[in-house]
This record gives structure tokens, C-alpha cells and sequence, in this order.
């Protein structure tokens, strides 16, 4: 992009798109740093640990935040790097679904598509709704349904409406949480190492605890679910590739650093926070153990205010997940894989939005939140869902590989060492997809098991005969020309 301007890069960037048989339809204004700031945004480390903290604690206690996330975070390096090098291959808003396709056949960027489309209304509804836990105790309000379910529907509007208006607003936004997530950490650390009493490094390293009734390996791999939980979402990088300027370069290289970045600045926040357990017992115990560690280590106005703080970090983070999942439904869509296609690819004509993708991921994304019942579960499906998306298309590119049919990469590629990141990246995310569909979260397996059924009598009743997948797989030379 270095000797291009900006106009003439929009001008290749289009044409480009239009070689994969589709019109530049979404506003495309978007650098390398706004690309990698949605994706951290939805990571949103701080979030993870508002949200699902006490998961660890309870099932594998401070050593899920002293190795849990070190070892979480290497293998999520591989599975985004093996994501990166096929996101420089293929820049489209389709993402995931696109790469399948090309890659396996329509069939598989169908279901690829459908496992995506779950996980991110499953993230949506676990961000916001976390974002509802948190905020009604701290308004001194009654912990009920009605009052949980209130301030969530008003957070989910909130988001709907940036996301409608204006992507402009949404890129100045995504770019600001980037600032807002690390200031935030610092003053996390820093309140924490210069007024709470904290433990001995050790306690993190050697505390072999848990809440649960589980043997304590057992207990610690179920607690991996909140470091995985919050390295997830980066996707959003590749969704906005039609967003983005010189998206084969900036696309993966956005998600691939919002997860190195986050991995990092989160193991240091969370460690810090854990060595600030006054009580293990009491905050494991505790209705919400982040909050519990903050008020019993801090207590008064300041932890008040670090509380709110946290608040905003949550709300930013949903709001990326919105418009990243308000993406992959336009792009789907777009392609006539999804029931009332027609008005989910509408590009609102004066904001350059999907407004009705937008909307309609609210409107699940609230379902979702009453279905679920509880957190963990939404979690669970969320993670389950997106990592499924993730790695088919690593599946079929690492068979297209073995086979000689890919051979074309983008700038961005793991060179030699690519087929060995990919065999490790799959069998991780084999291994996360049993570990969070067992108890407790045994709700999650049934609505996958469920869900999955449904998808294949579906795939077999209409979508094998009907659907085409992308453009350039199903139009002819004449129409890819037209375009």
C-alpha cells in the first residue's frame, strides 16, 4: 500500500474483490490498525476475565491464569496463524465460509457457514449478557431475571444502533477500545500491585485447588474454557476484509497480533488479579469472583471506579461483535445460503450498513440469552461454534495442500512449516470441542447435537440441490465480467 494512494488502492482492492464475483458494496475505509482493533476488541481480554473468571477459579483454580493461559495461547497462535495464511489467500466478507468453499466445495462452506453464524450469536448474547451480569449489581439493583434481562436488551440496542448509522463511527469507536483496553490494563495492574496485598508468585504456579468435585486435571482442563472463551473472535478480521484497505496483508495480519497482544497483556492482567486473592474459598464461592476480588482488595471509591472501567471495556467489545457477525450474515446471504437471503444482503442505501443483519442478530442474540439459562453454556456454545468455523477450512486446506490442488498463497504464509501448524491447530480445537460440551456445560453438546441434526436434514432436504455457494463458483465467466 506503501506506493499506492489511498484511492487507487480502493481501485485494487475492488477489483480484486470483483475477480471473486462481487461488486464493492460496503463502505471500504478501513487501515491495517482499524482491522486489528476489532479483533482485539471482541478478544477484549478485559471482558474474558469480568465475565468468566470465576469459571477458572472454581474448576482449576489460580493455576488455570498461572499455565492456562500460556499453554491456551500458544495453541490459539496456531490455529489463527493457520487461519492468517488462508485470509491472505482469499480477502472476502464470507471469511471462513468462503474459504471452505473454495476449498472443500459448497457443502462445506455451508455448514462451515452455519457453525459460524451460531458461534457468533452465541459470543454476542455471552458479551452482552455478561456485560448485564456485571452492570446491575454495580447499580445496587436486584439480581433478578427481569432486571438482568433490561439492561441486556438496552446494551444489544445500543450496539444496533452504532451498527446501523454508521460504520465510520463504529471503525473511530473499534479503533479507540484498542487505546481504552490497554490504559485499562495498566490501571488494572497498577491499582492492584500498589494498594491490594498479593500473594507470592508461587500461588499461581503450585496451587493444585479446586471448587469442584472433579479430579483437580480434570477441573483444570474444564477451566481452560475462560482463556479460550476470551481468545476468540478474531475472525473479525477477516470479515471486514471488503472494509479494509490491502485486506491480503492487513487482514491477517490483524488477527494474528490482536491474539499475540491479547495473549500476552491477558496472562499479566489475570495473574496479577489472581495474586490479589484475599480468600480463595470465599471468591470461588462468591456470586461474581471478579467483582469479590476488586471489592475485597480494593474496596471504597476506587474499586468502584475500576469496576465501571471494566464496564466500558465489556460494551466495546460487543459492539465489535456485532459488526462482525452483522458481516458474515451479509456475506452468507449475499450468497443464497440463508432463509430470507434477499432482505439479510440489503445494504442500507444511506449508511452503507447490512442494517437487517444487523437487527436480526440482535433479536437471536436475545433469544439466545433466555434459551441458554445459563453463562457457561452460552460460553461453551459460542466457543464451540466459532472454533468448529475455524478450523474447517484449515481441515480442507491441509488436504488441498497434501493433494497439490492449493497452491496459490497470499503474502501472508507459514511457508514449509505450514502443514505441521495446521495438524497441531486441529487437534487442539478436537480437543477444546470435547472438553466444553461435558458437565457442567453438557447443554451445549445437547443444542449442538441438536442443531447439528437439524442442519443436515436441511443440507440434504434443500441446500445440496439449491445452494451454490460464492459467486465465483457459481457464476459463469460472463457474469464474473459483469460484476
Amino acid at each position: 500500500m506503501a506506493d499506492l494512494s489511498r484511492e487507487d488502492q480502493i481501485k485494487k482492492d475492488s477489483q480484486e474483490l470483483g475477480r471473486w464475483g462481487y461488486a464493492q458494496q460496503l463502505f471500504r475505509d478501513m487501515g491495517g490498525f482499524s482491522n486489528f482493533a476489532i479483533s482485539f476488541s471482541i478478544i477484549s481480554i478485559i471482558t474474558g476475565a469480568a465475565t468468566l473468571y470465576g469459571h477458572g477459579i472454581i474448576y482449576g483454580g489460580p493455576m488455570v491464569y498461572g499455565w492456562g493461559w500460556p499453554i491456551v495461547t500458544f495453541f490459539t497462535l496456531l490455529v489463527v496463524s493457520s487461519m492468517a495464511e488462508i485470509a491472505s489467500a482469499f480477502p472476502t466478507a464470507g471469511a471462513m465460509y468462503h474459504w471452505s468453499s473454495v476449498l472443500g466445495g459448497p457443502g462445506w462452506g455451508w455448514f462451515t457457514a452455519w457453525f459460524n453464524f451460531i458461534g457468533q450469536i452465541a459470543v454476542l448474547a455471552g458479551v452482552d449478557y455478561g456485560i448485564a451480569l456485571f452492570v446491575v449489581p454495580l447499580l445496587g439493583l436486584p439480581e433478578t431475571q427481569t432486571n438482568f434481562l433490561i439492561v441486556y436488551a438496552l446494551t444489544l440496542l445500543s450496539h444496533g444502533i452504532f451498527n446501523h448509522y454508521g460504520i465510520r463511527v463504529v471503525a473511530w469507536l473499534n479503533d479507540f477500545s484498542v487505546v481504552y483496553h490497554v490504559l485499562g490494563t495498566v490501571v488494572l495492574v497498577g491499582a492492584l500491585l500498589l494498594l491490594a496485598p498479593l500473594k507470592p508468585i508461587s500461588f499461581v504456579f503450585k496451587t493444585h485447588w479446586s471448587a469442584s468435585s472433579y479430579p483437580f486435571w480434570w477441573a483444570f482442563l474444564i477451566g481452560l474454557l475462560q482463556p479460550q472463551w476470551t481468545l476468540t473472535g478474531y475472525d473479525a478480521s477477516a470479515h471486514i476484509t471488503e472494509e479494509t484497505l490491502d485486506p491480503k496483508r492487513n487482514a491477517p495480519w490483524g488477527m494474528f497480533l490482536a491474539v499475540l497482544i491479547s495473549g500476552i497483556i491477558g496472562f499479566i492482567m489475570n495473574l496479577v488479579t489472581t495474586l490479589a486473592i484475599q480468600d480463595l474459598p470465599a471468591t470461588a464461592a462468591a456470586s461474581n469472583p471478579y467483582l469479590y476480588i476488586f471489592n475485597t482488595a480494593l474496596g471504597g471509591l476506587s474499586g468502584t471506579l475500576i469496576l465501571w472501567m471494566v464496564s466500558g471495556a465489556m460494551w466495546f467489545c460487543g459492539l465489535s461483535a456485532l459488526t462482525s457477525s452483522a458481516r458474515m450474515l451479509f456475506a452468507f446471504s449475499r450468497d443464497k445460503g440463508m432463509p430470507g437471503w434477499r432482505a439479510l444482503s440489503r445494504i442500507s442505501p444511506a449508511h452503507k450498513t447490512p442494517a437487517t443483519a444487523t437487527w436480526v442478530l440482535v433479536i437471536f442474540a436475545f433469544v439466545t440469552a433466555v434459551y441458554s439459562k445459563t453463562y457457561s453454556a452460552i460460553v461453551s456454545i459460542g466457543v464451540i461454534g466459532l472454533y468448529v468455523s475455524y478450523i474447517l477450512p484449515v481441515i480442507l486446506g491441509l488436504r488441498a495442500r497434501l493433494r497439490g490442488k492449493w497452491k496459490t498463497f497470499g503474502p501472508w504464509n507459514l511457508g514449509r512449516w505450514g502443514m505441521a501448524v495446521n495438524a497441531i491447530a486441529i487437534l487442539w480445537v478436537g480437543l477444546i470441542s470435547v472438553l466444553f460440551v461435558v458437565p457442567p456445560n453438557q447443554i451445549a453438546g445437547y443444542t449442538f447435537a441438536g442443531l447439528l441434526a437439524l442442519l443436515i436434514i436441511y443440507y440434504f432436504a434443500w441446500a445440496r440441490k439449491n445452494f451454490k455457494g460464492p459467486a465465483k463458483l457459481a457464476a459463469t465467466e460472463e457474469e464474473l465480467a459483469a460484476v
